[in-house]
């Protein structure tokens, strides 16, 4: 039985990134099924159906022959201003989004937590509720929501957190799994520092998973491609420069740099539920991530790192190119996440570890790279081989393979302590404080703080724990065996 997927995308940056998914995402399906066939792994992300009447109608699965009539994502779009879900509706991909299952507003949430949280989200709530009732109706054996938002700025932050415990009441056997893009140093939001800090405080408490990355390593990521002369990993244009749904099918058109992040989480999240939609040797499925790297319920933040960052001017498949892709990933330079303001950046430990590949790769490859890297992580002791495995045979898009890989590591304890300290340059002040209180208690923020403060202690007391002393058994009671 498949079991489907329901994406969220929430805000403007949820929506731009959550667009580059679903163009990636219907690339993919068409290569690895060009006979245009609904088969399990398209009806685990979307639906298909018959656009005749002014509600479509659902064509069941079947054997997995049926053609494809239309396709709708299982997808709810949200968003308090109208801009980025009408460029949605006049795009290439307006088709594949179901209309009734968009919540937009006019005013916005001005960069605002607090107003996205305590005023536009309790306003909309019971349109958000119908909407994803709605896609949920649609499954037949629902098994994870997977909500993309900014921390940043108001509506992504303040809606996106607000959702999280409505679907835990309303969906409660179902797992919240959320990417979320956090905002780089120089950002150009003033009171972004509060938005991150409160939202963070939210993802801790009602998240099942969350991979974080930020602007500052995406646009790393975009400039070092640009240098090399090649797109970034998810770009619009494949290896050899050729157009793609995504710029309208105009090779001369020039990606915005925040397109070209976006592709990169786009590519992210294509990697990520790859072995959802696809067949593999190893499927690893959004709830085994969350059951095998997260080993206490608060700390399930994890550090995502992709290899290759480049679209490859070739496809070589030596071992030699393998190793590489391997050794890339392994390093600090491929995480999403720029970790090196954290204070335990130079050895980190790590609770768990996934390595997620797609492509022409066998186990024997996977196997030998892991035990040539993987001494260098330095693991925790309860859990020194905790390498969880997955194995796709589809490659990405204009890619013979890629390679992600999930640390839970401690690392991220610093990066938020790093945002912690935005914070506090501002709330020591209280700069900018009376925007908030308009709308919450004083109260909520400093909880919210201490609660932050809270998960940062738990990363610290994992980093300098040491390995308990091993208890021998004496050898006079040792149990006999018969």
């Amino acid at each position: 039985m498949p079991r489907e997927l329901i994406t969220i995308q929430v805000g403007q940056c949820g929506n731009q990134v959550g667009t580059r998914f679903w163009n990636l995402a219907l690339r993919e399906h068409a290569a690895a099924n060009p006979h245009g066939f609904f088969d399990e792994p398209l009806s685990s992300f979307f639906r298909n159906v018959d656009t005749r009447s002014d509600d479509p109608s659902e064509i069941p699965l079947g054997a997995g022959r049926t053609p494809i009539r239309a396709l709708k994502a299982r997808a709810v779009l949200v968003d308090m201003e109208e801009g980025v879900i009408s460029q949605l509706e006049r795009g290439p991909l307006a088709e594949i989004f179901d209309a009734r299952q968009r919540v937009t507003s006019h005013a916005g949430a001005g960069n605002n937590w607090a107003h996205g949280y305590a005023v536009d989200g309790p306003r909309h709530a019971e349109e958000l509720v119908d909407a994803v009732r709605r896609a949920a109706g649609f499954c037949d054996s629902l098994q994870c929501f997977s909500i993309i938002h900014s921390l940043g700025g108001g509506t992504g932050s303040g809606v996106g957190t607000y959702l999280l415990p409505l679907l835990a009441d309303e969906f409660p056997d179902v797992f919240r799994f959320v990417t979320c893009l956090l905002p780089a140093a120089d950002d150009d939001v003033i009171t972004s520092p509060y938005n991150t800090l409160l939202a963070l405080d939210q993802l801790i408490e009602h998240a099942d998973c969350v991979l974080p990355a930020d602007n500052g390593a995406l646009a790393s990521i975009c400039t070092r491609a640009a240098k090399a002369g090649r797109p970034a990993t998810g770009s619009a244009y494949g290896a050899s420069g050729a157009p793609t749904v995504a710029n309208g099918g105009d090779p001369h058109a020039k990606l915005r740099a925040f397109d070209e992040m976006n592709n990169v989480v786009g590519g992210l999240l294509a990697n990520l539920t790859a072995s959802m939609r696809f067949d593999g040797l190893l499927n690893v499925d959004l709830n085994e991530i969350t059951t095998n790297l997260v080993p206490f319920p608060r700390m399930h933040f994890l550090l995502p790192a992709m290899a290759p960052l480049a679209m490859p001017r070739s496809a070589p498949s030596s071992s030699a190119s393998i190793d590489a892709m391997f050794t890339e990933a392994f390093s600090k330079e491929a995480l999403l996440l720029d970790v090196r303001r954290s204070a335990t950046a130079i050895r980190p430990r790590c609770l768990a570890a996934a390595a997620l590949v797609r492509g022409d790769v066998a186990i024997s490859d996977v196997s030998r790279n892991l035990a040539r890297l993987g001494p260098g992580l330095e693991m925790a002791h309860w859990n020194e081989a905790g390498f969880k495995v997955g194995l796709c045979r589809v490659p990405p898009a204009h890619q013979p393979r890629s390679l992600l890989c999930l640390f839970n590591s401690t690392a991220i304890g610093g990066v938020i302590d790093e945002h912690r300290s935005r914070f506090d340059r501002l709330y020591t002040r209280r700069a900018h404080l009376h925007h908030y209180t308009k709308y919450i208690e004083q109260e909520h923020v400093d909880s919210a703080r201490a609660n932050v403060m809270e998960l940062i202690a738990e990363y610290n007391a994992v980093q300098s724990a040491h390995a308990p002393k091993a208890v021998e058994q004496p050898l006079g009671r040792a149990i006999p065996l018969r």
